[in-house]
């Protein structure tokens, strides 16, 4: 999630000390008479091998079974190509460094699209956008209304230096957002922005959640980032099998169904054309 920015090969490191040693877990087996979808190479027959580290409601790896918005995305595409899911949680740093490496199939995390990533691993198709939303007791949705107000946001969002602007001092940027919710929570901020998944998540209390208006002042109001499976350079037949399977979710309604039931707006379902954060 966010714009996580990749030093490999510091990372490659990282990515096989997660996972020496690392007991993954694996969903059930498909039926004997399922017949896949495509046809493609995976890391171990019979299995799709991802990587996740746990970013509720996005991923979370839950007894041997992925949960979330990716993890339900992938559980759905492994019904189709009659895969059991093998999953590792390891360190944020190693996902991306693990798919490189071709030691798994996929990561999900709700990664963001960008220019820097896709130099080195393949990115699906966008599969749904991660919206910028507004923390608010009063339901706020627009930008202007936090105008003389006390915002808090989280460090590493593309919003953050159009909120700088648009704000001033009275924008307070926080490293994590458990400590933005916890000072929300205390009344020593006024407003809260994050996503809209992680905002509808970790609300507490009386406080709503509201996807926010298209603003001029910040782009990513405007055109948010698509979120998208890295996947391994070389496996592009796996490329092309999940973005037709995730083409066959969209079109079924399943897509839109999986995003509802993890708190997520429908309509992040609608990611535009393609495009990359550079």
């Amino acid at each position: 999630m966010k714009n996580h920015k990749t030093a490999v090969v510091a990372a490659f490191a990282v990515a096989a000390t997660a996972l020496s040693g690392c007991g993954g877990a694996a969903s059930s087996a498909p039926n004997a008479d399922c017949k896949p979808a495509h046809a493609f190479p995976t890391v171990a027959q019979g299995k799709l091998s991802v990587v996740l580290y746990d970013l509720p409601p996005f991923s979370k790896l839950d007894g041997n079974k992925v949960t979330g918005v990716d993890g339900d995305i992938v559980n759905a595409i492994a019904g189709m190509e009659c895969l059991t899911v093998s999953a590792k949680s390891v360190a944020t740093a190693a996902n991306i460094p693990t798919v490189q490496a071709g030691r798994a199939d996929l990561s999900i995390a709700a990664w963001y699209r960008t220019a820097s990533r896709a130099e080195i691993v393949n990115l699906t198709d966008p599969i749904y956008t991660d919206q910028m939303a507004i923390i608010s007791k009063d339901g706020l949705d627009d930008a202007e209304q936090l105008k003389g107000k006390t915002v808090g946001t989280v460090d590493g969002y593309l919003w953050v230096d159009d909120m700088k602007k648009l704000l001033g001092d009275s924008l307070k940027v926080y490293p994590t957002t458990l400590n933005m919710n916890q000072d929300l929570a205390a009344g020593r901020i006024d407003i809260g922005i994050d996503s809209y998944g992680s905002a509808q998540f970790n609300k507490k209390g009386d406080f709503k959640v509201a996807v926010i208006k298209p603003n001029e002042a910040i782009a990513a109001s405007k055109e948010a980032a698509q979120i998208g499976i890295p996947v391994p350079k070389q496996n592009t037949e796996l490329l092309a099998a999940l973005n037709a399977d995730l083409k066959t979710l969209r079109e079924n309604g399943k897509l839109k169904e999986i995003l509802k039931a993890n708190g997520l707006d429908a309509s992040a379902a609608d990611t535009g054309a393609a495009r990359l954060i550079k």
